[in-house]
């Protein structure tokens, strides 16, 4: 089992380390447009931010094991198959695009109003106001937030195993679970643990390096 395990182990972190990076990018766009538009936003839209707000809550209500069985469709269509490390990619990205969506929106609205205004009073444009001002003074909130998104994303990716996704969570389930194999169970979840430890152990080491 010893290379099944690692086997299991490069696919859980190739989906975490993916679905991280591409829900980091369109949660961060959605998020920068909920900024702009909202109603203290730099340039307030009801409209653009009431369908974003609200495409966000809906995302965000659908429980994982759901999600991932409702757009098996949409997984094939993409991915070209419902089943393994790359196609649990396309459910793990669009579960933590709002999740993201909601940290970085939250960390941007912490940044100091006094700082945002003092920019626009020199006549930063809205796109160096968001990325020279926002999210520089964001960033050690952003960072720690980002730990938080992989550690929630490696916990989906080892429910995407329920469906035949692929790395540890497959395993625990096809060894562990169905062929009662107790001891591949206890190393998965070992396994598991000691990752988040390290995504966490990394975001604090980074978060202080910035602060």
């Amino acid at each position: 089992m010893g290379s099944e395990l690692v086997a299991a182990l490069w696919e859980t972190i190739y989906m975490v380390v993916v679905s991280t990076f591409f829900s980091g990018i369109f949660g961060s766009g959605v998020a920068i447009l909920m900024i702009i538009t909202g109603p203290n936003g730099l340039k307030p839209n009801k409209a653009i931010y009431g369908v974003l707000d609200v495409a966000v809550n809906l995302l965000r209500s659908f429980p994982f094991i759901i999600l991932l069985i409702a757009i098996i469709p949409l997984t094939r269509l993409i991915a070209g198959t419902s089943i393994g490390s790359t196609a649990s990619i396309v459910p793990l990205t669009i579960a933590a695009t709002p999740f993201v969506a909601r940290l970085m929106e939250g960390s941007l609205l912490e940044v100091d109003r006094g700082v945002v205004e003092a920019a626009r009073s020199f006549g930063a444009s809205t796109t160096q106001i968001i990325f020279g001002v926002m999210i520089k003074e964001a960033m050690p909130a952003i960072v720690l937030n980002w730990a938080i998104v992989a550690i929630n994303i490696l916990g989906y990716s080892a429910m995407a195993g329920v469906v035949g996704g692929g790395g540890l969570g497959d395993l625990a389930i096809k060894y562990g679970y169905n062929r009662f194999q107790t001891d591949v169970m206890v190393y998965s979840v070992a396994i598991l643990i000691v990752i988040v430890q390290v995504i966490q152990y990394a975001g604090n080491y980074v978060y202080e390096k910035i602060r």
